[in-house]
Protein backbone atom coordinates (compact mmCIF):
# COMPACT_ATOMS: atom_id res chain seq x y z
CA UNK A 1 0.00 0.00 0.00
CA UNK A 2 0.97 3.60 -0.28
CA UNK A 3 2.17 5.11 2.39
CA UNK A 4 1.41 8.62 3.87
CA UNK A 5 3.36 10.08 6.80
CA UNK A 6 0.65 11.56 9.44
CA UNK A 7 2.16 14.51 11.38
CA UNK A 8 0.33 14.70 14.53
CA UNK A 9 -1.56 11.38 13.72
CA UNK A 10 -2.42 10.32 17.49
CA UNK A 11 -4.80 13.03 17.55
CA UNK A 12 -8.32 13.36 17.82
CA UNK A 13 -8.62 14.29 14.02
CA UNK A 14 -5.73 12.67 13.12
CA UNK A 15 -6.55 9.32 14.09
CA UNK A 16 -9.78 9.51 12.46
CA UNK A 17 -7.73 10.12 9.22
CA UNK A 18 -5.17 7.39 10.04
CA UNK A 19 -8.32 4.88 9.88
CA UNK A 20 -10.20 6.95 6.87
CA UNK A 21 -6.57 6.44 5.09
CA UNK A 22 -6.48 2.75 6.11
CA UNK A 23 -10.04 2.38 4.93
CA UNK A 24 -9.35 3.65 1.51
CA UNK A 25 -6.21 1.39 0.71
CA UNK A 26 -3.28 4.02 2.64
CA UNK A 27 -1.09 2.44 4.95
CA UNK A 28 -0.50 5.69 7.34
CA UNK A 29 3.00 5.91 9.59
CA UNK A 30 2.34 8.19 12.42
CA UNK A 31 4.59 11.16 13.58
CA UNK A 32 3.32 12.31 16.77
CA UNK A 33 5.64 13.78 19.83
CA UNK A 34 2.59 12.36 21.74
CA UNK A 35 2.18 15.89 24.27
CA UNK A 36 -1.01 16.14 23.26
CA UNK A 37 -2.59 12.52 21.06
CA UNK A 38 -2.02 9.65 22.87
CA UNK A 39 -0.35 6.30 21.72
CA UNK A 40 -3.67 4.23 22.24
CA UNK A 41 -5.57 6.01 19.20
CA UNK A 42 -2.49 4.58 16.73
CA UNK A 43 -4.30 1.69 15.34
CA UNK A 44 -4.16 1.54 11.90
CA UNK A 45 -0.18 2.37 11.23
CA UNK A 46 3.06 1.97 13.28
CA UNK A 47 4.56 5.28 15.59
CA UNK A 48 7.16 7.00 14.85
CA UNK A 49 7.50 9.25 17.99
CA UNK A 50 8.98 12.63 17.43
CA UNK A 51 8.75 16.39 17.00
CA UNK A 52 8.38 18.51 14.07
CA UNK A 53 10.60 21.56 15.76
CA UNK A 54 13.24 18.29 15.03
CA UNK A 55 14.94 18.46 11.49
CA UNK A 56 16.55 15.41 11.73
CA UNK A 57 13.93 13.82 13.58
CA UNK A 58 11.60 14.65 10.98
CA UNK A 59 14.09 13.87 7.99
CA UNK A 60 14.86 10.80 9.27
CA UNK A 61 11.34 9.58 9.78
CA UNK A 62 10.34 10.81 5.69
CA UNK A 63 13.49 8.95 5.04
CA UNK A 64 12.52 5.54 6.95
CA UNK A 65 8.53 5.59 5.41
CA UNK A 66 9.07 7.12 2.01
CA UNK A 67 5.83 8.58 1.68
CA UNK A 68 3.74 9.18 -1.29
CA UNK A 69 2.14 11.78 0.73
CA UNK A 70 2.20 13.99 4.07
CA UNK A 71 -1.07 14.93 6.27
CA UNK A 72 -0.16 17.80 8.68
CA UNK A 73 -2.21 17.90 11.93
CA UNK A 74 0.81 18.49 14.32
CA UNK A 75 -0.09 22.43 15.77
CA UNK A 76 -0.99 23.53 18.98
CA UNK A 77 -4.51 24.88 18.65
CA UNK A 78 -6.10 26.28 21.81
CA UNK A 79 -6.96 29.97 20.69
CA UNK A 80 -6.61 31.11 24.53
CA UNK A 81 -2.94 29.57 25.05
CA UNK A 82 -2.03 31.43 21.88
CA UNK A 83 -3.00 34.59 22.92
CA UNK A 84 -1.46 34.35 26.66
CA UNK A 85 1.89 32.16 25.66
CA UNK A 86 2.46 32.87 21.37
CA UNK A 87 6.02 31.91 21.36
CA UNK A 88 4.65 28.60 22.07
CA UNK A 89 2.34 28.93 19.12
CA UNK A 90 4.59 30.62 16.54
CA UNK A 91 7.53 27.85 17.08
CA UNK A 92 5.30 24.79 16.75
CA UNK A 93 2.84 25.58 14.22
CA UNK A 94 5.42 28.04 11.95
CA UNK A 95 8.64 26.40 12.89
CA UNK A 96 7.77 23.10 12.88
CA UNK A 97 5.78 23.55 9.69
CA UNK A 98 8.55 25.18 7.93
CA UNK A 99 10.62 21.94 9.20
CA UNK A 100 8.33 19.62 7.74
CA UNK A 101 7.97 21.71 4.89
CA UNK A 102 11.95 21.58 4.41
CA UNK A 103 12.22 17.64 4.42
CA UNK A 104 9.32 17.25 2.08
CA UNK A 105 10.82 19.38 -0.60
CA UNK A 106 14.70 18.08 -0.06
CA UNK A 107 12.65 14.01 -0.39
CA UNK A 108 11.36 15.33 -3.76
CA UNK A 109 8.49 17.48 -3.42
CA UNK A 110 6.40 15.29 -1.43
CA UNK A 111 2.92 16.93 -1.63
CA UNK A 112 1.11 17.85 1.45
CA UNK A 113 -2.39 18.24 2.81
CA UNK A 114 -2.66 20.80 5.78
CA UNK A 115 -5.11 21.46 8.56
CA UNK A 116 -5.46 25.21 8.76
CA UNK A 117 -8.55 27.35 9.99
CA UNK A 118 -11.80 28.99 9.35
CA UNK A 119 -9.88 31.17 12.30
CA UNK A 120 -7.67 32.98 9.31
CA UNK A 121 -10.94 34.65 8.61
CA UNK A 122 -11.06 36.39 12.38
CA UNK A 123 -14.32 38.03 12.48
CA UNK A 124 -15.86 38.39 9.26
CA UNK A 125 -19.06 40.71 8.93
CA UNK A 126 -20.67 38.42 6.53
CA UNK A 127 -22.30 35.03 8.01
CA UNK A 128 -21.33 32.72 5.42
CA UNK A 129 -18.19 32.74 4.60
CA UNK A 130 -16.23 31.43 1.33
CA UNK A 131 -12.10 31.19 0.78
CA UNK A 132 -12.20 34.83 -1.01
CA UNK A 133 -12.90 36.75 1.90
CA UNK A 134 -10.45 38.65 3.63
CA UNK A 135 -8.21 37.14 6.04
CA UNK A 136 -7.64 39.10 9.09
CA UNK A 137 -7.06 36.83 12.08
CA UNK A 138 -7.52 37.60 15.62
CA UNK A 139 -5.48 36.19 17.68
CA UNK A 140 -1.78 34.11 17.18
CA UNK A 141 -3.35 30.30 16.31
CA UNK A 142 -4.84 32.42 13.62
CA UNK A 143 -1.72 33.99 12.53
CA UNK A 144 0.42 30.89 12.77
CA UNK A 145 -2.31 29.39 10.29
CA UNK A 146 -2.43 31.99 7.60
CA UNK A 147 1.10 32.13 8.08
CA UNK A 148 1.52 28.53 7.16
CA UNK A 149 -0.61 29.05 4.30
CA UNK A 150 1.43 31.69 2.80
CA UNK A 151 4.65 29.31 3.16
CA UNK A 152 3.01 26.83 1.74
CA UNK A 153 1.80 28.80 -1.02
CA UNK A 154 5.21 30.15 -1.65
CA UNK A 155 7.17 26.99 -1.78
CA UNK A 156 4.34 26.10 -4.77
CA UNK A 157 5.54 28.67 -6.84
CA UNK A 158 8.87 28.78 -5.84
CA UNK A 159 9.77 25.11 -5.57
CA UNK A 160 6.68 23.22 -7.15
CA UNK A 161 5.71 21.55 -3.40
CA UNK A 162 2.27 21.39 -4.42
CA UNK A 163 -0.48 21.28 -1.34
CA UNK A 164 -4.12 21.51 -0.15
CA UNK A 165 -4.95 23.83 3.34
CA UNK A 166 -7.79 22.56 4.48
CA UNK A 167 -9.36 25.34 6.75
CA UNK A 168 -11.95 23.74 9.53
CA UNK A 169 -14.91 25.00 11.07
CA UNK A 170 -16.30 23.09 14.13
CA UNK A 171 -14.91 19.31 13.98
CA UNK A 172 -17.07 17.13 16.51
CA UNK A 173 -18.45 13.74 16.98
CA UNK A 174 -16.74 10.45 17.23
CA UNK A 175 -15.73 7.48 15.27
CA UNK A 176 -19.01 5.17 15.25
CA UNK A 177 -17.32 2.42 16.33
CA UNK A 178 -15.85 3.65 19.16
CA UNK A 179 -12.21 2.70 18.12
CA UNK A 180 -10.52 6.39 18.40
CA UNK A 181 -12.34 9.59 19.77
CA UNK A 182 -12.30 12.98 21.31
CA UNK A 183 -9.81 13.11 24.17
CA UNK A 184 -8.10 16.90 24.86
CA UNK A 185 -6.01 16.62 27.92
CA UNK A 186 -8.15 20.31 28.51
CA UNK A 187 -11.40 20.17 27.06
CA UNK A 188 -12.73 23.25 25.56
CA UNK A 189 -15.34 22.39 22.96
CA UNK A 190 -18.51 23.10 23.30
CA UNK A 191 -20.56 19.05 22.32
CA UNK A 192 -17.99 17.43 24.47
CA UNK A 193 -18.56 20.11 27.13
CA UNK A 194 -22.14 19.64 27.39
CA UNK A 195 -22.01 16.24 27.45
CA UNK A 196 -19.41 16.21 30.20
CA UNK A 197 -21.95 18.49 32.10
CA UNK A 198 -24.80 16.48 31.13
CA UNK A 199 -23.31 12.90 32.46
CA UNK A 200 -21.97 15.08 35.93
CA UNK A 201 -18.42 15.00 35.15
CA UNK A 202 -17.60 18.53 35.03
CA UNK A 203 -19.71 21.72 36.96
CA UNK A 204 -18.26 24.27 34.95
CA UNK A 205 -20.34 24.51 31.45
CA UNK A 206 -20.91 27.98 30.34
CA UNK A 207 -23.26 29.40 27.70
CA UNK A 208 -21.08 32.60 26.03
CA UNK A 209 -24.13 34.73 24.79
CA UNK A 210 -27.75 34.83 24.73
CA UNK A 211 -28.33 38.35 23.46
CA UNK A 212 -26.82 37.75 19.65
CA UNK A 213 -28.35 38.80 16.36
CA UNK A 214 -29.34 34.77 15.80
CA UNK A 215 -33.07 33.67 16.21
CA UNK A 216 -32.69 31.98 19.61
CA UNK A 217 -29.75 34.62 20.51
CA UNK A 218 -27.04 31.84 21.18
CA UNK A 219 -24.12 31.92 18.56
CA UNK A 220 -24.08 30.13 15.64
CA UNK A 221 -21.70 27.53 13.84
CA UNK A 222 -20.53 25.10 10.88
CA UNK A 223 -20.43 21.29 12.91
CA UNK A 224 -19.00 18.89 10.72
CA UNK A 225 -18.48 14.93 11.85
CA UNK A 226 -14.80 14.44 12.56
CA UNK A 227 -15.29 10.92 9.92
CA UNK A 228 -16.25 13.64 7.48
CA UNK A 229 -13.34 16.04 7.83
CA UNK A 230 -11.37 12.46 8.07
CA UNK A 231 -13.08 11.58 4.57
CA UNK A 232 -12.26 15.07 3.23
CA UNK A 233 -8.27 14.52 4.24
CA UNK A 234 -7.98 11.23 2.07
CA UNK A 235 -9.95 12.93 -1.01
CA UNK A 236 -7.17 15.92 -0.75
CA UNK A 237 -4.39 13.72 -0.76
CA UNK A 238 -5.93 11.71 -3.87
CA UNK A 239 -6.41 14.51 -5.45
CA UNK A 240 -2.69 15.42 -5.42
CA UNK A 241 -1.55 12.43 -5.78
CA UNK A 242 -3.74 12.95 -9.16
CA UNK A 243 -1.94 15.99 -9.96
CA UNK A 244 -3.67 18.31 -9.03
CA UNK A 245 -2.27 22.05 -8.13
CA UNK A 246 -2.22 24.11 -5.21
CA UNK A 247 -5.47 25.05 -3.38
CA UNK A 248 -7.24 26.08 -0.09
CA UNK A 249 -10.40 24.69 0.46
CA UNK A 250 -13.28 25.55 2.88
CA UNK A 251 -14.80 22.27 5.43
CA UNK A 252 -17.99 22.55 6.49
CA UNK A 253 -21.83 21.83 6.17
CA UNK A 254 -22.94 24.79 4.88
CA UNK A 255 -25.83 24.85 7.84
CA UNK A 256 -25.30 26.39 11.16
CA UNK A 257 -26.58 25.20 14.52
CA UNK A 258 -27.11 27.41 17.58
CA UNK A 259 -25.44 26.93 20.67
CA UNK A 260 -28.88 26.27 22.45
CA UNK A 261 -30.18 23.80 19.55
CA UNK A 262 -26.20 21.84 20.26
CA UNK A 263 -27.29 21.77 24.22
CA UNK A 264 -30.82 20.39 23.26
CA UNK A 265 -29.75 17.64 21.07
CA UNK A 266 -27.19 16.63 23.46
CA UNK A 267 -30.22 16.56 26.43
CA UNK A 268 -32.05 14.79 24.28
CA UNK A 269 -29.88 12.13 23.71
CA UNK A 270 -28.63 12.09 27.27
CA UNK A 271 -32.43 11.96 27.73
CA UNK A 272 -31.48 14.40 30.96
CA UNK A 273 -30.37 18.06 31.63
CA UNK A 274 -27.48 19.27 30.86
CA UNK A 275 -26.24 22.11 34.14
CA UNK A 276 -25.30 25.04 32.32
CA UNK A 277 -24.75 28.86 32.84
CA UNK A 278 -25.46 31.65 30.73
CA UNK A 279 -22.34 34.03 30.14
CA UNK A 280 -21.54 37.36 28.72
CA UNK A 281 -20.30 36.69 25.12
CA UNK A 282 -16.59 36.23 24.49
CA UNK A 283 -14.64 38.67 22.96
CA UNK A 284 -14.29 38.45 19.44
CA UNK A 285 -16.90 35.51 19.18
CA UNK A 286 -19.20 36.59 15.66
CA UNK A 287 -22.61 35.60 15.45
CA UNK A 288 -22.92 33.68 12.89
CA UNK A 289 -19.84 31.18 11.15
CA UNK A 290 -21.12 29.29 8.32
CA UNK A 291 -18.85 27.81 5.86
CA UNK A 292 -19.53 28.33 1.66
CA UNK A 293 -18.66 24.74 0.62
CA UNK A 294 -18.80 24.66 -2.90
CA UNK A 295 -15.54 25.18 -3.49
CA UNK A 296 -14.80 21.76 -2.58
CA UNK A 297 -17.74 20.32 -3.59
CA UNK A 298 -17.04 21.01 -7.06
CA UNK A 299 -13.02 20.29 -7.28
CA UNK A 300 -12.92 17.51 -4.86
CA UNK A 301 -16.29 16.12 -5.04
CA UNK A 302 -16.71 15.81 -1.63
CA UNK A 303 -19.54 16.02 0.19
CA UNK A 304 -20.70 15.58 4.08
CA UNK A 305 -22.43 11.71 4.91
CA UNK A 306 -22.49 12.14 8.63
CA UNK A 307 -22.87 15.34 10.07
CA UNK A 308 -26.58 16.06 10.79
CA UNK A 309 -26.59 16.84 14.06
CA UNK A 310 -28.33 14.24 15.71
CA UNK A 311 -25.44 11.74 14.70
CA UNK A 312 -22.57 13.92 15.40
CA UNK A 313 -24.28 14.13 19.08
CA UNK A 314 -25.37 10.69 19.60
CA UNK A 315 -21.50 9.64 18.45
CA UNK A 316 -20.53 11.60 20.92
CA UNK A 317 -21.87 10.72 23.67
CA UNK A 318 -21.77 7.05 23.31
CA UNK A 319 -17.87 8.32 22.75
CA UNK A 320 -17.95 9.88 26.04
CA UNK A 321 -20.19 7.47 28.07
CA UNK A 322 -17.01 5.07 27.61
CA UNK A 323 -14.25 7.19 27.70
CA UNK A 324 -13.89 7.15 31.79
CA UNK A 325 -13.69 3.64 31.34
CA UNK A 326 -10.55 3.88 28.96
CA UNK A 327 -9.47 6.41 31.57
CA UNK A 328 -9.48 4.04 34.59
CA UNK A 329 -7.93 1.05 32.54
CA UNK A 330 -4.70 3.59 31.76
CA UNK A 331 -5.90 5.37 29.04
Amino acid sequence: MSKVIVFGGAGYIGSHTCKELKANGFDPVTFDNLSEGHAEFVKWGDLIQGDICDPAAVAAAIERVKPVAAIHFAAHAYVGHSVTDPAKYYENNVVGSLCVLQALRAAGNIPIVFSSTCAIYGSPTLPIISENLPKAPINPYGRTKLMVEQILQDFSTAYGLKSVALRYFNAAGDDAALETGEAHREETHLIPRAILAGLGLIDDFSVFGSDYDTPDGSAVRDYIHVTDLARAHVAACRYLLDGGATEQFNVGVGQGYSVFEVVEAVERHLDGPVPHTIEARRAGDPPKLVADAAKIREILGFETVHSSLDNIVSSAVAWHRIAPMLEKNGF
